[in-house]
């Protein structure tokens, strides 16, 4: 059967695949793709959710710990709660929604001679393009096309073999994020001793749900001179359940033949190197890592979308549009969050803007509407920018992390050589996601005086 198929094919005579229209296509069921679609749908556009699991809701159905809603609800949540209320919004609206279903590609053609949007609206002939989003099911093969798509598609964790940690490859050594959905949804327990490597917020969080499970954690280890997740996690995670935080100190090899027997653990340097003749052997069967999450972006490579090295996430513009027109991004697809609160009202703009792009409006004018547009770089201790872009000279909030800790330190904006904007002097922490905003006049400023780029620094200032 597969040797017809592919004979079919290389003959150009393939079966017709099923086709659905829709103005916008969100892709991913998390708590980003379903405030994208919400806000997509509000602004009057018919919109499809894409997921590749059975349910809706994304991370969040397996993060049974409080602490979500905060700011969006104005009340203290767990993840599956959080998710819950906008799966109960997103039910009781015609948006589409394709479960089970995996995404395979995304292509851009320019619309029909005679194009007309899902909601009606004629359009130009060949105005915008038209996305197909390819995707597989049980059912088969399915085609969904709309003008705009949002990607949605959330991060995945870092393994060991993007961190190389030398040693045997026993069992025992998981991601602290499967290890979580063993625990909180298979109801399989991981092990009986673990240690836990990163101070992440999944990796604080997993030590304190370890515990509660009777897994005894022999400790978590960080690799940096400071926690990396937020202050309430070390004090609620660690602190309040005696766990021990080795700080400059992280795993130098796996010990074990079937099974996790023991790891190495090592200090570090100012380098990060590993410092010789202070290893020392801790027993456990269980090594949990929390070393960092990456934005899924295979799909938006595919797409021709263009990725910022920093963030790994793609390059926006203030509307989250991505540098492929009618291509928007958000969530953690785009930036590790350190909130849900966050990605929500991130994703929100990303859904209205495509739903204005996908119904024959604009996502952003261009800046001072000549076509010209900024570059957002970093400078100083100041990680990453965000967006990248800049189209319309309108308020802009800027997001950013910093690459180290600092007990005070000023947000700068320059253009051209010359300062056009300064914050108050703070701390700042590489655990929180930090919001700056930007305003018109000062992106006007650098466009009158000629230049392509907006630098924004965070540059430490020496207390008297």
């Amino acid at each position: 059967m597969t040797e017809i198929k592919s004979s079919a094919i290389d003959y150009g005579v393939v079966e017709a695949v099923q086709t659905q229209a829709f103005d916008v296509v969100v892709i991913g069921g998390g708590p980003a793709g379903m405030a994208a679609a919400l806000a997509a749908h509000k602004a009057g556009a018919r919109v499809a959710i894409v997921e590749r699991e059975q349910h809706l809701g994304g991370i969040l159905r397996q993060c049974i710990h409080p602490g979500f809603g905060l700011s969006h609800f104005k009340q203290e949540l767990t993840g599956p709660e959080y998710a819950q209320r906008f799966i109960d919004q997103v039910h009781a609206t015609d948006i589409a929604l394709f479960l089970n279903s995996m995404v395979i590609g995304i292509d851009s053609g320019e619309g029909a001679d005679a194009a007309v949007s899902a909601s009606g609206v004629d359009e130009a002939p060949g105005a915008t393009a038209v996305h197909t989003v390819t995707l597989m099911n049980p059912a088969g093969m399915l085609q969904l096309t709309g003008r705009a798509v949002v990607l949605a598609m959330g991060c995945r964790e870092r393994t060991r073999s993007e961190i190389k940690i030398p040693g045997s490859r026993p069992a025992g050594v998981f991601t602290a994020g499967l290890a979580q959905r063993y625990i909180n949804i298979e109801n399989l327990k991981p092990g009986s001793r673990a240690v836990i490597l990163g101070s992440g917020d999944i990796g604080l969080i997993m030590a304190r749900r370890c515990t509660l499970e009777g897994i005894s954690v022999e400790g978590v280890y960080e690799l940096m001179p400071y926690a990396n997740g937020l202050r309430r996690n070390v004090k609620n995670c660690l602190d309040d359940f005696g766990i021990p935080l080795h700080l400059s100190t992280t795993v130098t090899r796996v010990i074990g033949h079937d099974r996790v027997e023991a790891v190495e653990v090592s200090q570090v340097d100012e380098h990060l190197a590993p410092i010789p003749g202070t290893e020392r052997i801790v027993p456990c069967d269980t090594l949990l890592l929390s070393v960092g999450l990456i934005p899924e972006n295979e799909l938006s490579v595919a797409a021709g979308v263009e990725l910022d090295p920093r963030t790994r996430g793609a390059v926006v513009d203030q509307s989250l549009q991505t540098g492929v027109p009618g291509i928007f991004a958000c969530g953690n697809v785009l930036h590790v969050h350190d909130l849900a609160d966050n990605v929500t009202t991130e994703s929100e703009r990303a859904g209205a803007a495509a739903a204005a792009w996908a119904l024959g409006g604009d996502a952003g004018a261009s800046a001072s509407g000549t076509g010209r547009e900024l570059t957002v770089s970093p400078a100083g201790i100041a990680g990453y920018a965000l967006p990248g872009r800049i189209t319309a000279v309108a308020l802009t909030k800027l997001n950013f992390r910093v690459r180290r800790p600092v007990d005070a330190a000023r947000v700068r904006i320059l253009a051209g050589g010359e300062e056009l904007f300064a914050g108050k002097v703070r701390a700042f922490k590489p655990s929180v996601m930090e919001s700056f905003p930007l305003p018109a006049k000062v992106i006007q400023r650098a466009l009158d005086l000629g230049t392509s780029e907006i630098v924004l620094s965070v540059d430490p200032v020496e207390e008297a």
